[in-house]
């Protein structure tokens, strides 16, 4: 499988946007790569680079060529993961981008569990907002994306969807972690800490905040749910979050998770999926299986 290196060389100074930083990345020097795609073009008889003085961009045939490639570098590695699925060396990767929400506690569940009974299995997971996860999808840089409100696009196949409802985030000792639902005006009064606009969740909540007459005290946003745990642990803020992702009682960190009510928070969709037409790899495949399961 020689011409894969050739494959991926060229998929790499798509992804890089340079030959030179593309040859460093694949530690080999410049200008052998660009000999090589030279006798490529020539190959072809079209280039497939713009040459710039700050690097390249690719051709129209370029983009066809490097679909093309990372095509078939994603068959040789489901290829590759079949014969080692044959000889009992289940090693994957998986290669999995996934929204914020899960990266926490759901989807580090699901790879512990699942390796129990498949422990050489290696996971390589990428925390991206829906959107970069999708184009990570089509651009074959994961094998399954695993995200919040999606955008899917016709080269996407949902395998599993599951509705997700807002959940408040309290520390145990709150006045509002005494309900076991809430309202979102009962949260008026208290300061939040909030995920950051781009975000699945924080979306939803501006938009019933845009119908509604809601004040709310938002003395927090981060683009990270790690450190808004640490704002309501600390600073006695309220957080929101899907409820799948949402911390449970009795894990030992002091916080509680409190329902939103439906009538104040509509759902939306958490969804797994796949690039349409693409046999996943051994590995990959059986652990969509395994999230289609816990989903």
């Amino acid at each position: 499988m020689r011409h894969l290196k050739l494959l991926q060389q060229v998929s790499e100074i798509a992804r890089a946007g340079s030959i030179r930083q593309a040859a460093e990345n694949l530690n080999i020097t410049a200008s052998a790569m660009n000999r090589k795609v030279h006798d490529l073009e020539e190959e072809i008889g079209t280039p497939l680079f713009e040459r710039r003085a700050r690097g390249v961009k690719l051709t129209a045939a370029g983009e066809l060529f490097v679909h093309y490639a990372r095509s078939q570098i994603a068959d040789a590695d489901r290829l590759s993961s079949q014969v080692e699925d044959l000889r009992g060396m289940r090693r994957g990767p998986v290669n999995i981008g996934c929204s914020q929400a899960l990266a926490l506690d759901f989807l580090p569940s699901q790879i512990g569990s699942f390796r129990k009974e498949n422990p050489r299995l290696v996971f390589d997971v990428q925390v991206m907002d829906h959107n970069a996860a999708i184009n990570a999808l089509i651009d074959y840089d994961v094998d399954l994306a695993l995200v919040y409100r999606a955008t899917i696009r016709p080269a996407v196949r949902i395998l599993k969807s599951a509705p997700q409802r807002l959940a408040a985030i309290l520390r145990a000792d709150h006045p509002l972690a005494q309900k076991q639902t809430l309202r979102l005006s009962d949260c008026v009064s208290y300061p939040l800490a909030l995920p950051h606009p781009t975000l699945g969740g924080r979306q939803i909540l501006d938009e019933v905040i845009a119908r509604r007459d809601f004040q709310f005290q938002v003395m927090a946003e981060s683009n990270s749910f790690e450190m808004l745990r640490g704002l309501v642990l600390h600073g006695n803020m309220i957080s929101l979050q899907i409820d799948i992702g949402a911390p449970r009682e009795g894990s030992g960190h002091g916080l509680v998770t409190r329902t939103i009510d439906e009538r104040d928070l509509p759902t939306s969709d958490l969804v797994l999926c796949q690039l349409r037409g693409r046999v996943l790899p051994v590995a990959a495949a059986s652990f969509a299986d395994h999230l289609m399961a816990a989903l």
